[in-house]
């Protein structure tokens, strides 16, 4: 079992126990033709660990707070960001970097596997040390892997276990609604838009 498929079905099984409804909303996984559709459209090879997430969940059923940076992208997501941020770049300087250590607001090898109001989080598939890192590509900045994952696996294993031991994703933490439904705030919060938050149960299996 791959890193990806291991975390998912890590995060699946705390989501079963706690937050039943948020589990609902993962998407049924992609098939081989979509896949190879998507990949057509986008000119490129998707990477493996991002087929292999695919391949567990082809996206969200509708928004929810699932991952603490924004919400998993469908094959068609993935698409439609995509094509959307090579024609914006294209227009606007995007592909240059404006500095001797900084990103360029986006590259054609960045693959996006999450939004959120705008921004990406990516998989970088450009030669070199970086290769298969996890990192943003806001809709205002340039593009920023400084805080990020080596890899799609690393990053779904640092949600598994937030989930399971009550830890941290970055600066997100995890917490319930009162509907039991999977959110991700900062340190310390105690309410969404006027309900209270109470912080997620660890998973006693795994503790």
């Amino acid at each position: 079992m791959g890193e990806v498929i291991e975390a998912w079905a890590r995060i699946e099984d705390w989501l079963d126990r706690f937050a039943p409804i948020s589990a609902t909303v993962l998407a049924s996984p992609a098939d081989r033709d979509g896949i190879a559709s998507a990949e057509a459209a986008l000119g490129l090879a998707l990477p493996p660990e991002l087929v292999e997430s695919l391949s567990c969940h082809n996206g969200l059923i509708e928004w929810a707070n699932i991952l603490p940076k924004g919400p998993l992208l469908s094959l068609a997501g993935i698409v439609e960001q995509y094509q959307e941020r090579m024609d914006i770049a294209e227009d606007v300087d995007g592909f240059t970097p404006h500095g001797p250590d900084a990103q360029p607001w986006w590259h054609e090898l960045w693959l996006p596997f999450a939004a959120s109001d705008g921004d990406l989080q990516v998989i970088d598939q450009r030669p070199g040390p970086g290769f298969a890192r996890v990192g943003e590509a806001p809709h205002d900045n340039p593009g920023d892997f400084s805080d990020g994952w080596p890899s799609l696996g690393a990053y779904l294993a640092n949600v598994a276990a937030a989930l399971e031991t009550g830890g941290a994703v970055g600066v997100w933490h995890p917490y319930l609604t009162v509907r039991d439904e999977l959110w991700w705030s900062l340190a310390g919060a105690t309410e969404l838009n006027g309900e209270p938050l109470r912080t997620a149960p660890a998973n006693p299996l795994t503790t």
